[in-house]
């Protein structure tokens, strides 16, 4: 099987002192991996021209950037550390990183047609109570690290010569709700934005890659970057990744980084896509049995992914009942005991209640 390069992968190649020219010929390289490949080769230093005999030399080339970069600071910082301190952070080799990422990302939820016009953010925590993210009124496709900005969880900007997004609340608040979310990302892919302006929660059971990355609510519509937009999003995301957002789009969150946040994107999308075109093949879905599902869960509990469905009876597992064409239950759902209520009781009280009007009649 052949091969796929992503550009994390060219990335640590870079870092770690490999030869990006010695890949497998037969490898598939992703799209950005292979941007990454020209910016190297552009970028690659030429061969100097031969120095004529008694011509001074020339000055030794500049030191190559250290591999610290991907090093977080030591530090935990927040929006009460000192401004100097907030500043050479935000300036930092690390920093720099962490908005190349958010660029990379952007270029591929533009090239996508996941956004349009300036539409989406993105943010990452980088301390106690403080985020990177991107500004407002620029394309997703043509974001540059200079662009980005610093916020505190109040939304205050603290650095950055462009004005943060006006949807910044709303990634702050999924992360002051959910610890474990230090990156962010919002956006407006078609195919599932559709299902969040029909109000209808994707089915499950169906794919696996759905079921292990993605746990899917939908949060009511609020007007973009208010208060309580933000509010109604950050109360879905102790049990959901993925909130699709009534007539607006989409926005995930992850506990590993920006990367996986935008996957998120991408599965859901494909998934929406998909569901549409089983629907049209005129034919009720194959789904998985509800051990198949909970083997699929036992692995997204394994990674570390929040889900409501953890500890549910088998029954309740591919509950797709509101969904056309609707999946039934396989298993009898067990009666729910009434507390309080006696059978021979209610027998006795009705017989004495049957004697007294027949009393009342005579």
């Amino acid at each position: 099987m052949s091969r796929v390069i992503s550009l994390r992968d060219l990335q640590e190649m870079v870092r770690t002192g490999q030869d990006v020219k010695n890949l497998p010929a037969d490898a598939i390289i992703t799209p950005s991996a292979r941007d990454y490949l020209h910016e190297l080769e552009s970028n690659a230093p030429r061969t100097p021209a031969p120095v004529p005999t008694g011509a001074p030399k020339a000055a030794a080339p500049a030191a190559a950037p250290s591999n610290d970069k991907l090093t977080p600071p030591t530090k935990v910082l927040n929006s009460k550390s000192p401004k100097a301190e907030l500043e050479a952070f935000f300036n930092s080799p690390y920093a720099h990183n962490l908005k190349e990422q958010i660029c990379e990302m952007g270029r591929r939820l533009w090239q996508r047609a996941y956004v349009d016009g300036n539409g989406g953010n993105m943010a990452i925590r980088v301390g106690e109570d403080i985020a990177i993210c991107t500004p407002t009124l620029v394309s997703k496709g043509s974001l540059k690290p200079e662009d980005m900005c610093l916020v505190d969880f109040q939304g205050n900007q603290l650095f950055g010569t462009k004005k943060r997004t006006s949807e910044i609340l709303m990634h702050l608040q999924i992360m002051q709700k959910q610890p474990k979310a230090i990156a962010t990302c919002h956006c407006h892919p078609p195919y599932s934005t559709g299902f969040a302006v029909a109000g209808i929660v994707p089915p499950t059971c169906m794919i696996p890659e759905y079921e292990v990355f993605a746990s899917v609510a939908i949060a009511p519509y609020r007007t973009p970057g208010t208060p309580e937009m933000g509010q109604l999003v950050a109360e879905l995301v102790d049990k959901h990744n993925t909130i699709l957002m009534a007539n607006h789009g989409v926005v995930t969150w992850s506990h590993n980084g920006i990367e996986e946040a935008y996957w998120r994107m991408e599965i859901i999308e494909a998934y929406c896509r998909t569901l549409l075109v089983t629907a049209q093949l005129g034919k009720i879905p194959n789904t998985f049995t509800p051990t198949q599902l909970n083997d699929l869960l036992k692995i997204k509990q394994s990674l570390g992914y929040v889900d409501p469905r953890y500890g549910m009876k088998e029954c309740e597992l591919c509950d797709n009942a509101e969904w056309r064409p609707g999946v039934a239950c396989a298993v009898e759902p067990k009666a729910e005991a009434v507390v309080g209520y006696d059978a021979d009781a209610e027998a006795a009280v009705k017989a004495i209640t049957e004697q007294i009007l027949a009393k009342l009649k005579t």
